[in-house]
């Protein structure tokens, strides 16, 4: 979470300082309008810088998801860019209009325009005779960019709607580049905040192509067939056993996976609940059913059907030097648990764990499914990891204070959590407070892409 604010505020930072060197006489007072002219200038390059950070995010880069802590929370710095992007716009937006409907309702007089110079570098000349389409352009650009981000961010739109609107924000995009360009000044274009700008629309724009094109992560996928469904009734929960073909790259317990088995409703991320066997390439999902794609899966999915699978992604790979580690694992959050143990049991012999570090898993479910906890079970005894088991309506809530009372050396110990982000917030607050150092031990996967 840290690293998100930092990468945010950053921006804003970095963009904000740029601006002020390229335009120093904004401190000059010059009048209303010319504060205007300002602020006009200044929210539009921090719209536009947050949305081209947003738009590579979009392409699921690898290379800053060590850094970040994961495309978890990638996905989260992308979601808080849009929210950035939704806020400066409209504040861009009644900059741009506000004066003018002050003037037009006789509140506000505009002062007559001093006589312009003419204009003699053909460039300038030629972006100042499209002013008033770029205008015209933004302003529509403005509206479609603003209902498509409220509806990525109103969770009740399904997510099939979300998949196939989201992607319409590209074009939106493509046209606030251009209104950017031709109405940023133009004297700033050969300043650090011209070369900056330059570099974040050209990075966006590309992007966006990637996006229109469906082309996000293609690199990255792999066909397979299903190859055994398991569905627990108790927990209302789909085992999704694949064979994968040749190309898949293997993953680490603990990571996730795009998969798609209907182009339609496109890739969903799911955490991936097996270890990896090179000579046996197969991977196993577990989907619980919590939305209107869950709900239908077990009746959608038939074994040999082929699905695409992208990835692996994902950093809640359990790499830390503790001698005792705590896993919580709050519903379905319980996978990376079930994969970590999978592989935990084959490496028996050769563990690449810490010697001799002890392991105590909490699993918190409202739901009771025999043949599923039993699974569970066996698998926590073959990995040698305690197993506490929490049924909400026989043994009510766990706590922090329920966790730190079975584990005496939980001082000592790191914190993997993975289920409801609000449960999660409260443990490590509950933590925080008993003085535990969550900033670098307590690791939360945010499985949240949306």
């Amino acid at each position: 979470m840290r690293h998100i604010k930092l990468t945010l505020f950053g921006i804003i930072a970095l963009m904000s300082v740029l601006w002020i060197a390229a335009e120093p006489g904004v401190f000059q007072p010059n009048g209303f309008f010319a504060l205007r002219s300002a602020a006009v200038q200044y929210t539009g390059v921090l719209a536009i810088a947050a949305m081209s950070v947003a738009m590579m995010l979009a392409l699921r880069p690898r290379w800053p998801e060590r850094w970040m802590g994961g495309l978890d929370k990638m996905y989260r710095l992308h979601k808080w860019l849009g929210v950035t992007v939704l806020v400066v716009a409209v504040i861009h937006w009644l900059w741009a209009k506000g004066p003018k409907w002050a003037g037009n309702w006789g509140l506000l007089e505009r002062p007559a325009r001093a006589p312009r110079a003419p204009i003699s570098d053909p460039t300038e000349a030629f972006f100042a005779s499209l002013r008033g389409t770029a205008e015209s352009v933004g302003e529509w650009a403005f509206y479609a960019a603003v209902v498509l981000i409220a509806l990525a961010l109103i969770r009740v739109v399904p997510y099939r709607w979300f998949y196939k609107t989201h992607r319409l924000v590209a074009i939106a995009y493509l046209l606030l580049v251009f209104h950017t360009v031709i109405l940023l000044n133009f004297a700033d274009w050969l300043t650090p905040l011209g070369a900056a700008m330059t570099l974040l629309m050209a990075g966006g724009t590309f992007a966006a192509g990637v996006v229109l094109l469906r082309q996000v992560g293609a690199a990255r996928q792999v066909s397979g067939r299903i190859a055994e469904l398991t569905y627990y009734p108790g927990v209302k929960a789909l085992e999704t056993i694949i064979d994968m073909s040749a190309g898949w790259p293997g993953h680490r317990a603990g990571q996730f996976a795009f998969a798609m088995s209907d182009a339609s409703e496109g890739a969903h991320p799911y955490t991936i609940a097996s270890d990896w066997h090179p000579d046996h390439p197969r991977i196993t999902f577990i989907t619980k059913e919590l939305g209107d794609h869950t709900n239908r899966l077990k009746e959608r999915l038939k074994m040999g059907q082929e699905v695409r699978v992208e990835g692996p992604y994902g950093c809640f790979t359990f790499d830390d030097d503790c001698r005792h580690q705590i896993w919580i694992g709050g519903g379905i959050g319980i996978t990376p648990f079930i994969a970590r143990m999978k592989h935990m049991a084959m490496r028996d012999g050769t563990p690449d764990w810490p010697p001799g570090q002890s392991i105590n898993l909490f699993h918190a479910t409202g739901d009771v499914d025999e043949l599923a906890l039993a699974r569970l079970s066996e698998d926590a005894s073959s990995a040698n990891v305690r197993l506490h088991l929490l049924v909400s309506a026989r043994d009510g809530r766990l706590t922090g204070a329920r966790i730190r009372d079975a584990v005496a050396d939980w001082r000592e110990a790191s914190l993997w959590f993975c289920g409801p982000a609000d449960f999660g917030a409260a443990l490590r607050r509950d933590f925080a407070r008993e003085g535990f150092p969550v900033q670098k031990r307590f690791h939360q996967e945010l499985f949240d892409m949306r």
